[in-house]
């Protein structure tokens, strides 16, 4: 064997002694490497396969409530002209009845009293406090609205001294609701002759100027004699776990 055969060798020994004594110190950092590459790889792509998720999931809800708000708006032009309709026909009658019904959103601002969950103060413009009116939340009857050192306050369904005409049942028996400062309300002086039942609904009657026929108001859960007239134990459909943004009928028609 030559010098320069004998040198390849040795060169080829030592690279090889190296490589099983210093293995795990040069495959260590090697193989941290290459995880941290997967992992980012990982990341990166959950992290597009989310973004383009998300993205397509807005698009559809984009595209949805876009539908649904051309349907309402279709819906509303169309009450708005039947109202507009009606109105030509009522002065065309030669009658002064006219439709033109006004409802504008508030908000909450807080309670009135801590501790009493059912008194709440109301951000409202153009507040007339000789008035009272309707409130409702997401389309149920909420309670109502007075005048508390001029400022506007809703006592809500619960309030002893919240109350409003209503109808129970199919035959529209007519009676007063209020609350007892409880879960439940009651409503009072129902007829004696006309039949209500556990499970009927109750809604407003319109006819205390408050609020527009037909707004519901909660269900029977029990059936009183009392005085000559009937009294109903309802659950209300609205609960005071819900403060927030309100409707208030400022007019009727």
């Amino acid at each position: 064997m030559n010098k320069e055969s004998f040198g390849l060798f040795i060169l080829f020994a030592l690279l090889l002694s190296g490589a099983i004594y210093y293995g795990s110190f040069i495959q260590n950092p090697l193989l941290s490497f290459m995880s941290s590459i997967k992992n980012s790889y990982h990341v990166s792509v959950e992290s597009i396969a989310k973004t383009y998720h998300e993205h397509f999931n807005q698009k559809n809800t984009i595209i949805k409530l876009r539908s649904e708000l051309r349907k309402y708006e279709k819906n509303h032009l169309i009450m708005h002209q039947f109202a507009t309709e009606l109105n030509d026909l009522f002065q065309e009658s030669n009658t002064s009845f006219a439709l033109s019904p006004k409802v504008e959103l508030v908000r909450a601002l807080s309670y009135v009293r801590f501790g009493d969950i059912n008194k709440l103060w109301l951000k409202m413009d153009d507040f007339n406090d000789s008035k009272i009116y309707g409130l409702i939340h997401k389309e149920r009857a909420a309670g109502i609205v007075v005048s508390k050192n001029n400022r506007p306050m809703a006592l809500l369904n619960d309030d002893y001294k919240c109350a409003y005409a209503v109808y129970v049942g199919e035959n529209r028996a007519p009676g007063i609701v209020h609350g007892q400062n409880e879960k439940n309300m009651i409503v009072e002086f129902i007829p004696t002759w006309i039949t209500i039942s556990v499970g009927d609904e109750v809604i407003t009657s319109g006819m205390d100027t408050l609020f527009f026929k037909g707004i519901k108001v909660g269900k029977v859960l029990s059936v009183q004699q009392s005085q000559g007239y009937q009294n109903a134990i309802i659950e209300p459909y609205y609960t005071t776990k819900e403060p927030g943004y309100f409707h208030v009928i400022k007019r009727i028609r």
